[in-house]
Parts: C-alpha cells; sequence; structure tokens
C-alpha cells in the first residue's frame, strides 16, 4: 500500500469516528427520552440555536468529508487488495 492509500485510510477513519460524535451531538427532537436528557443539558438561551446551526455545518463536513473518502477508496482499493 501505498503512502496515499494510507492517508486515505486515516482520513476516512477520523471522518468516521468524527461523523458519529457529531451526528450524537446534535439535541433530541421529540418528546422521549434523548430530549429529557438533552433538556437538562442545554438552557433556554438563543446561543443554542448558533451552537446548533453552528454542529449542523460541521455535520455536513465532516458528511462530505467521508464521502469523498469512500469514492476515493473505491478507485485506489480495486476488489480487495486492503488485506495484501
Amino acid at each position: 500500500m501505498g503512502p496515499f492509500q494510507w492517508i486515505i485510510l486515516v482520513v476516512w477513519a477520523i471522518s468516521t469516528i468524527a461523523l458519529i460524535g457529531f451526528i450524537l451531538m446534535h439535541s433530541g427532537k421529540g418528546t422521549g427520552v434523548s430530549d429529557m436528557i438533552a433538556s437538562s443539558l442545554y438552557n433556554a438561551s438563543s446561543a443554542t440555536g448558533v451552537m446548533e446551526k453552528n454542529l449542523d455545518r460541521v455535520t455536513i463536513i465532516a458528511a462530505i468529508v467521508f464521502a469523498v473518502c469512500v469514492v476515493l477508496a473505491m478507485f485506489f482499493f480495486p476488489q480487495g487488495i486492503v488485506g495484501i
């Protein structure tokens, strides 16, 4: 495996972990258990809306990086040579 393939794998792994974390940090929109937990963490101030918008932007950026890594991996890892 070449250095570019290692870079793709590392960026892919980091973007995967970041995307999972960012998605889990979003506040719940329902009235279930996640809303009960999130209501104790968030205040009713206007700063929460700004934080949520910024979190949305960062989540979208992480999703785009993840998707680009998937497409690059399709070209640079043809048919199962990752295990070699």
